[in-house]
């Protein structure tokens, strides 16, 4: 029996010889078949008996070197499986080229005896375990890394020094103008681990891409392939190689080439003291290798371009916020500009010219002087003069690498400043298409200009061009401000009230008392216009009055006051309805309502509504917002709805900020925002383009009882219906005063027809005075379509308004009997009461006055006054008399003007929506 592995190491036999016959075994007998002892235990076999080639069986225990070598020439087909199993392809590739390296310069002799030199495998063939792809695979992931044309080609040439078993290789590279250089390369080490890689330096000129000169000439020029073991003395490059090396004879020179067919270069590979040829397959592993040349290439110069333009577009984005941030003076926009163009391509120097258009000159006022931009006296040349003319005058791009031998460079500069100038780079800067500057880099320090440089000073040029552009703008808006500043200062002097009018109302005692001032019938058309602003005074100071009770924070400023009432006077014009009479009608008409009704507003509620009606037709032109829209006008422009009440509140806030005139200073802040809103909100609500919403609104709540005081949103509908009310308070008034009161507002509506005929326009039927016919007719369906659905709304709401709705119902009964009979006003005949009620009206208003006017003598009297204002009353009572047939006529608010010209249709219209429309398109 063989005896157990463990029983022959501890009795540490030796191992026979392989092939040795034993004679028997221990036990005497013949073995059947012959054994290798094996020291140790191999996990490989597991102890299992393994049958050589030759049928002998070795035992996995006593092992030698040379029983190994043994076994494995006598079991290849296990070493194949342990290779394939175990190790991996790198260890693969580096033992094929440690064997390659090894005999590379092994001598060996031919039949004939010359010298033969023994082939090592190249890295191509030697991929045992792996596909070509791979090697591919492998190469593209080192070149990827880099992002250099030359180290890209330097990288795939070293590449094929290794596949070919070359000795090293030399890199040709051709330029734009058909010339060879040589580039040397240095190993350094690669990002990617301990591998180094060559890095291409600068190259040397080797001569013109043709043949008859050197070998890569010769490959570039006819772009075939040469292997050749005799370089020196072909007759095709009789100069060589492209440079000169010793020992090399054995050369493969392979261009690379283009995707348009062009030759990027030329890559040599040689051996040194050997005259062993390159084979075919060395040809093709290299030209397989360089096929990725042109792909790589491409690849490289794409993302160079993109990375430039990416630093590119930063740099801009840096300048574009730096620039116009701090766009403060042309002068700061100019020394940033040149700034950041020294840097953008290396200059040591940059100036800006601005071009002058109407002198056609070339001016300066920053230098750059190498360490700062210092603003100087300003220089000016012609256009024709020097680089900067010739690229103003042109437009053309100029990249001087020479200043000295350009005819066009002007030299005085450097002699004054001893300042010498080699390269130079020109650009014009547009806006617009026109040229309004040139900017200009002097010396690169680092070589000349390239065009790289020139395409992205271009792009930086637009960006000069928009910063110029609105440095310029910035500055007239600023000059523009000044003298908008200026402007308003002296119109603000001229419309304000002057110390001579404010001196007279300020020493006319404001009366105690005004008789029937809270009437409903009264009359403000009737009052003399030197006493409409004490009347104003009176009402405000009332409203101001009741507040203090609850809130002492409402005290008031009396000579703010009356500044506040002059100037709002003043700043009404002179047109036929809405001018100063009317605006103090509507005062007097809310004051009334908040007088006689059993409200819920609060103080700040009540003095912005009368604030409201007092200033809400400031500056009307006696146009309507239609009208201003049609003529273009520069506030239709501003305002695209609700032109002129937005105007109008405006021009109330600018007199509140006048000094003197803020008659709001003593309210706490959040008063001061709640009633500049509630005016807002008061004055547009005389749109009556709003009404019909407000109105459908508030109808609403009150119809289903839900009506609250202590709603803010009921109260401010309530407001609104409420300035309604007031802007028509002439419909309400009696006869006489309503008849003349239409008559003011047909004049101002027939002007406007006029100037639109004149421009050309058909006017509306109400506003063409050749149709005053048909006046009855619009005022009935004004009375019905408007006011009264407004003043029954009032009287719901506040029950002590019902006198709006009778006055308005008691003149509807006279226009519909007009309308009805084809009559006019003159031919409307005497009713019973109706000579009465003028009389009685114009006699109370009468009474009333003469009782005023007597207290006010006996005041005057009593201050030592009383000749000057007599004198002054006489004569403004002769102006008053002259125009009292206009002042005691004015009424109604602005937009009355542009609803009555659809008033023919409101009359058969209940559609509320058709008639919202029809408000709108003329308001």
């Amino acid at each position: 029996m063989m005896s157990s592995p463990i029983r022959q190491m501890n009795q540490r036999r030796l191992p026979p010889l392989p092939g040795v016959q034993q004679g028997k075994s221990g036990r005497g007998g013949r073995p059947t078949t012959e054994e290798m002892i094996i020291t140790g235990i191999s996990s490989v076999l597991n102890d299992q008996p393994v049958t050589s080639s030759r049928g002998r069986h070795y035992m996995a225990t006593d092992v030698s070197p040379e029983l190994v070598t043994h076994f494995l020439n006598e079991n290849p087909e296990f070493l194949d499986r342990y290779v394939t199993t175990h190790v991996s392809e790198d260890k693969i590739r580096q033992w094929s080229l440690r064997k390659g390296s090894k005999n590379v310069h092994t001598r060996q002799h031919n039949l004939n005896g010359e010298l033969l030199r023994e082939k090592k495998s190249s890295k191509w063939k030697t991929c045992v375990q792996s596909s070509k792809w791979k090697v591919l695979h492998e190469m593209t992931r080192d070149i990827s890394y880099q992002t250099d044309r030359l180290q890209i080609l330097a990288e795939l040439a070293q590449c094929a020094v290794d596949s070919t078993s070359a000795d090293g290789f030399n890199l040709y590279l051709a330029d734009s103008n058909q010339q060879l250089y040589h580039h040397k390369v240095s190993p350094i080490s690669s990002s990617r681990g301990s591998r180094t890689t060559d890095r291409p330096s600068e190259g040397s000129y080797i001569g013109n891409i043709e043949t008859g000169t050197s070998l890569p000439s010769y490959v570039a020029k006819t772009k075939d392939t040469i292997r050749t073991n005799h370089v020196q003395g072909d007759m095709r490059f009789p100069a060589g190689l492209g440079i000169k090396m010793e020992h090399v004879q054995t050369v493969l020179a392979i261009p690379i080439l283009q995707e348009d067919s062009g030759v990027l270069g030329v890559i040599e590979l040689y051996r040194q003291f050997s005259t062993d040829s390159f084979t075919q397959e060395d040809e093709e592993v290299t030209a397989t290798l360089l096929v990725w040349a042109d792909v790589c290439v491409d690849y490289v110069q794409m993302y160079n371009s993109m990375m430039r333009q990416r630093k590119l577009n930063d740099f801009l984005l840096a300048v574009t916020k730096s620039i116009f941030q701090d766009i403060v003076s042309m002068d700061t926009v100019i020394m940033k500009i040149m700034n950041y163009a020294k840097k953008l391509v290396n200059a040591d120097r940059a100036s800006l010219f601005l071009l002058d258009t109407k002198t056609t000159e070339l001016y300066a006022r920053i230098f750059d002087t190498g360490k700062e931009h210092v603003p100087q006296k300003e220089i000016r040349f012609p256009m024709d003069k020097g680089v900067a003319g010739h690229v103003a005058s042109t437009g053309q791009v100029l990249n001087i690498t020479d200043a000295y031998n350009d005819g066009r460079f002007n030299r005085e500069v450097d002699m004054q400043t001893g300042y010498r100038t080699k390269s130079i780079l020109c650009m014009p800067i547009y806006i617009r298409g026109s040229i309004i500057g040139v900017v200009q880099m002097v010396n690169k320090k680092e070589g000349t200009f390239t065009m790289a440089d020139e395409e992205s000073f271009e792009t930086f040029a637009i960006y000069c061009g928009l910063a110029l552009h609105h440095a310029k703008l910035y500055d007239k808006i600023r000059r523009s401000e000044q003298k908008y500043k200026v402007a308003l200062e002296v119109l603000s002097y001229h419309a304000q009230c002057t110390d001579d009018e404010y001196k007279i109302i300020k020493s006319t005692p404001l009366p105690d008392n005004i008789p029937g001032i809270i009437d409903y019938e009264f009359s403000p058309w009737d009052v003399e216009d030197n006493r409409k602003c004490l009347y104003v005074l009176y009402m405000m100071k009332d409203i101001f009055s009741m507040a203090t009770k609850d809130l002492f924070c409402f005290r008031y400023d009396l000579d703010d006051m009356i500044r506040f009432t002059m100037t709002v006077k003043k700043n009404y014009r002179n047109v036929p309805y809405h001018n100063w009479a009317h605006a103090f009608s509507v005062a007097h008409a809310v004051y009334t309502v908040i007088k006689t009704t059993k409200h819920s507003f609060s103080p700040v509620e009540c003095l912005a509504l009368y604030v409201a009606c007092l200033c809400h037709d400031l500056d009307h032109r006696g146009k309507t917002n239609a009208f201003m829209v049609k003529s273009a006008s520069p506030l239709a422009a501003i305002y695209s709805t609700s032109t002129m009440e937005h105007h109008h509140f405006n021009h109330t806030v600018t007199i509140l900020q006048n000094e003197g005139h803020n008659i709001f200073k003593h309210l706490t802040s959040d008063q001061y925002k709640q009633i500049l809103g509630d005016i807002r909100q008061c004055i547009l609500a005389t749109d009556l383009a709003l009404f019909f919403g407000n109105r459908a609104r508030l109808q609403e709540v009150s119809d289903k009882n839900e009506f609250s005081w202590d709603d803010s949103e009921h109260r401010h509908v309530v407001m609104a219906i409420c300035m309604t009310a007031c802007d028509l308070c002439s419909m309400y008034k009696p006869w006489d005063i309503q008849l003349q009161v239409v008559n003011v507002i047909m004049e101002e509506f027939w002007l406007q027809g006029d100037e639109e005929k004149s421009q050309g326009l058909t006017p509306m039927p109400m506003m063409d005075r050749d149709k005053k016919d048909e006046l009855p007719h619009l005022e009935v369906g004004f009375l019905v379509g408007i006011c009264l659905p407004c003043y029954e709304l009032m009287a719901q709401v506040l029950p002590n308004t019902k006198p709006m709705v009778d006055g308005a119902v008691s003149n509807l009964k006279k226009w519909k009997y007009l309308a009805e009979n084809k009559l006019t006003v003159d031919q409307l005949p005497p009713e019973q009461g109706l000579e009465g009620n003028k009389q009685d009206s114009s006699g109370k208003n009468k009474q009333r006055e003469e009782e005023e006017s007597d207290k006010q003598n006996e005041l005057n009297a009593k201050a030592g006054n009383k000749d000057e204002l007599t004198e002054e009353s006489k004569m403004e009572s002769v102006e008053e008399n002259k125009n009292k047939s206009i002042d005691n006529q004015s009424d109604k608010g602005s937009l009355l003007t542009d609803v009555r010209s659809e008033s023919s249709v409101l009359v058969h219209s209940d559609n509320d929506n058709n008639l919202t429309e029809q408000i709108h398109d003329n308001t």
